[in-house]
């Protein structure tokens, strides 16, 4: 591993967020050593440094896994061979069955070891899988909190039932993959489209109304969005309610005029909340 200069301090981890907690850890730090695992997450791969302005190393964990707590050390001074510095969280493990953690790591390795204790808001742990299990519950509000920042995901533009421009709203439906969702039903959002942020509600879970299919779909506030291709970013801003079946599209039409009365009204206070901290 190369880099065009050289690398003094390292901060070793998942990364799965970039959340408070790591923001810790991170601002000690030249660079992240991110082990990446290829599963369900908060900010799939090279997404994480979008949320970092330190220099993003990367080690898939198939790669290290079968490596010795001495053998994993030898390699971090082979790949940075002008380390001074090493961060990790209190509960960090390493080598094959995770048979090393922090305090091993310091005396392994003749280097400063950092150990930054646990981080909480709002007297709750910081911790990535505490953030999915908020998603999982609708906990917007939470999983931002932790996160330090809106949760957004983005996905690929796909062609929908073509049933609501028809007789609901029109939407942009998205093919997602790699990330966490939350749990199903309508929230508040902002979707980026070509680099440009709208006002959105959003939808993800099955069609229990209609043809029962999972999507994820958001509709753009008061904006005539022609055609798109590519790739959309949505932003997650707080719950609205969850998934619901009705006897009707008459019905679900009414409850979606209903969720886009609300959904203007959270956005209308953030905005307001955002104007006034400038």
């Amino acid at each position: 591993m190369a880099f065009g200069h050289p690398i003094k301090s390292i901060a070793i981890g998942s990364f799965d967020g970039i959340h408070l907690g790591h923001k810790e850890l991170l601002n000690r730090v030249d660079a992240a050593v991110i082990i990446e695992r290829n599963s369900g997450y908060l900010t799939p791969g090279y997404k994480r440094s979008l949320y970092t302005d330190k220099i993003c190393c990367f080690y898939h964990f198939d790669n290290i896994k079968g490596l010795t707590p001495l053998e994993f050390v030898a390699k971090l001074q082979t790949d940075f061979p002008s380390l001074e510095r090493i961060v990790v969280g209190y509960d960090f493990h390493f080598g094959k069955g995770k048979a090393g953690n922090a305090q091993l790591l310091r005396s392994l390795c003749v280097k400063e070891i950092i150990i930054v204790e646990q981080v909480t808001c709002e007297g709750i742990a910081v911790h990535s899988r505490t953030i999915k299990t908020f998603l999982k519950e609708g906990n917007i509000v939470m999983a931002n909190k932790l996160l330090g920042r809106a949760y957004v995901i983005e996905g690929e533009v796909v062609r929908g039932q073509g049933l609501g421009k028809k007789e609901l709203v029109p939407t942009i439906n998205l093919k997602t993959e790699a990330y966490q969702l939350p749990l199903e039903g309508v929230y508040a959002t902002r979707t980026c489209i070509e680099g440009v942020w709208f006002d959105s509600v959003s939808f993800l879970g099955h069609r229990v109304t209609t043809d029962d299919s999972f999507a994820v779909e958001t509709h753009i506030l008061d904006k005539d969005i022609p055609m798109i291709k590519g790739t959309i970013i949505v932003q997650f801003i707080d719950f609205v309610r969850q998934n619901m079946k009705f006897d009707s599209l008459e019905g679900l039409k009414k409850q979606i005029q209903e969720d886009i009365g609300q959904t203007k009204q959270i956005l209308q206070s953030v905005h307001l909340m955002e104007s006034s901290t400038r």
